[in-house]
């Protein structure tokens, strides 16, 4: 016997008694191991009926791109830039940097409609620290986009602007090495 369960649609424009204003959460690590953590909180909330946006910005190699969003069930979209590398230093080919800036100007876009409750930029510090988004863009973005979205951002050596306004700070590290 298979059982499957169907989570409803769950309306984030619907009108609350009360506002509920969005998070904005840091996860961040000396090492690059540690995006499993913040996963498995984007598939439980997705998992419960909430629309989840997971945009890895330094990904790539399999040619994505924002056109062609990977689905993980009924309410999880995942992107990741349309390069045949993952980015792991500066500087990038001409054609590289217009990819991710295209998934950086969507990411903006879809945000701004309130399609998704939990938007997750994953290693959105790394891109930041190697240039290829300006840090005043995405505390632009922080500040104006629609204030019920919860925001988690990922990556080591987040600036302190973004520290300064997020709502939660998650420091992992390794309290045991061989």
């Amino acid at each position: 016997m298979v059982s499957q369960l169907e989570t409803p649609l769950v309306d984030i424009n619907r009108q609350l008694p009360h506002t509920v204003d969005g998070l904005v959460q840091v996860f961040t690590c000396s090492h690059r191991s540690f995006f499993t953590n913040v996963i498995a909180q984007a598939m439980r909330i997705a998992g419960q009926g909430t629309p989840v946006l997971i945009v890895q910005f330094l990904k790539g190699g399999i040619g994505q791109g924002y056109e062609h969003p990977v689905r993980l069930g009924q309410h999880l979209d995942w992107l990741r830039c349309n390069l045949p590398r993952c980015i792991d230093t500066p500087p990038l080919e001409e054609f590289e940097l217009a990819a991710l800036l295209d998934l950086w100007h969507h990411t903006q876009a879809v945000v701004a409609e309130g399609k998704y409750a939990l938007v997750v930029l994953d290693e959105l510090s790394l891109a930041i620290n190697f240039g290829l988004i300006a840090e005043a863009e995405v505390l632009h973005f922080l500040e104006h986009r629609p204030s019920q979205i919860d925001i988690i951002l990922t990556g080591p050596e987040m600036p302190p602007a973004i520290l300064e306004i997020a709502d939660q700070i998650t420091e992992l590290r390794r309290s045991h090495r061989p």
